[in-house]
């Protein structure tokens, strides 16, 4: 029974998902909101590695303290198909290119995140940018889109709408504004996020198996003679 269920999880579409921002935008509250992790699961991190199944009690983590990286896993309902979602959360490594080179690189998607109280992690969002770009050279689209945190400290704002939104547009990319303590748009980046990695996988086997399907054409020309 055990193994049949096993089975079955494992051939649900996988969409890997990767946090990215600097330190203290938010990135692991929002991770957790969306996993509807609770603040004593959020500190007992041994206890939730042991068992992914565990549901919390959705509740704002005040004051979660920084992690290395950790990797949440759920399965959801995404436009009526049964998926699951990857999430990599980077936070404690945004000093250290050389490990989020590795994380990149196992990424599908990306939410570049930063906190609207905060210019300078708004500024640093284009250094994140290139270094995906370059760990990710051989892809043509990444997807990926650009999240402004802490939507409800309006009044400690320092990144306008208009700048984000502005520099979102070059890049070609969606913005977002989230509130990890209300839940605004949580739900939204992630499944908007995922809607994208889809896409790119549809169109990437399409392609696919049009190479394919011309390689046998070619194949069947060659073994075929005028007589």
């Amino acid at each position: 029974m055990a193994a049949n269920k096993s089975k079955g999880q494992s051939s649900l579409a996988l969409h890997k998902v990767i946090m990215v921002g600097s330190g203290g935008v938010g990135k692991s509250a929002l991770t957790l909101q969306f996993m509807n992790i609770s603040k004593s699961l959020a500190y007992d991190k041994k206890k939730y590695t042991a068992n992914k199944k565990v549901e919390g009690i959705l509740e704002f983590v005040e004051d979660y303290e920084p992690t290395k990286a950790d990797s949440y896993r759920k399965k959801v309902v995404l436009d009526g198909e049964e998926v699951q979602i990857d999430i990599l959360d980077t936070a404690g490594q945004e000093d250290y290119a050389a490990i989020r080179d590795n994380y990149f690189r196992s990424g599908e998607g990306f939410l570049l995140v930063f906190s609207i109280t905060e210019h300078e992690s708004f500024t640093a969002t284009a250094e994140f940018r290139e270094q995906i770009l370059r760990v990710k050279a051989e892809e043509d689209k990444i997807p990926l889109l650009v999240v402004g945190n802490k939507s409800d400290l309006e009044e400690r704002r320092q990144v306008p709408v208009e700048e984000a939104r502005s520099k979102a547009e070059e890049w070609g990319v969606q913005y977002v504004e989230t509130s990890a303590k209300t839940r605004a748009n949580v739900d939204k980046v992630f499944f908007d996020l995922m809607r994208e990695i889809r896409t790119k996988k549809m169109s990437e086997n399409k392609d696919k198996n049009g190479k394919k399907s011309g390689k046998n054409k070619k194949s069947f020309k060659e073994r075929c003679c005028l007589l």
